[in-house]
C-alpha cells in the first residue's frame, strides 16, 4: 500500500504477455476506468471479457465502493481481461484478506502460465513435423 495525496491499492495481474498494473481507491460511487479514460464498455467490445473482468469483485462482494484505475498492455484483448481479472483479486485481499479462500478457490489468484510454444527448427509448427516419406 502507497501513501501519496490519495490512499490507494495497486497490484499487478499478468496472463501470457499482458500486463494489468490496477488502482484501486475508496470513493462515493463505483467507476472503471482503462488505459486513460476509456470505460469498460468501450474497452471490452464483447460481453463475456466484460464478465471476466468483473468475476473477482462478483465473488468478492464489497460493500463500498471503489474506483478502479487500469493500465495494461500487451496481448490479446481476451488475456488483457484475465490479467485484470488477476490483479483485482490481488487487490482484493490486500483490502480484506478474508476473500483469499474464496478467491483461491475459484483460482483468481493464480497466474495463468499458459502460453503459446514456440515454433522450432525444421517442424512446421510447434510439434506438427512435415509428413514423413519412406523414398
Amino acid at each position: 500500500m502507497t501513501e501519496t495525496k490519495h490512499k490507494y491499492t495497486a497490484a499487478v495481474g499478468r496472463r501470457k504477455t499482458s500486463i494489468a498494473r490496477v488502482r484501486a481507491t475508496q470513493s462515493a460511487k463505483n467507476s472503471f476506468v482503462i488505459n486513460d479514460g476509456i470505460s469498460i464498455e468501450d474497452y471490452f467490445k464483447n460481453e463475456a471479457q466484460r464478465v471476466i473482468v468483473g468475476e473477482s469483485l462478483a465473488v468478492a462482494k464489497l460493500p463500498h465502493n471503489l474506483t478502479i484505475t487500469v493500465k495494461v498492455s500487451g496481448g490479446g484483448v481476451n488475456s488483457q481481461a484475465e490479467a485484470i481479472r488477476h490483479a483485482l483479486a490481488r487487490i482484493l485481499i490486500l483490502i480484506n484478506p478474508e476473500l483469499r479462500k474464496d478467491l483461491k478457490k475459484e483460482g483468481f489468484l493464480k497466474r495463468d502460465p499458459r502460453a503459446k510454444e514456440r515454433r522450432k527448427f525444421g517442424l512446421k509448427k510447434a510439434r506438427k513435423a512435415p509428413q514423413w516419406s519412406k523414398r
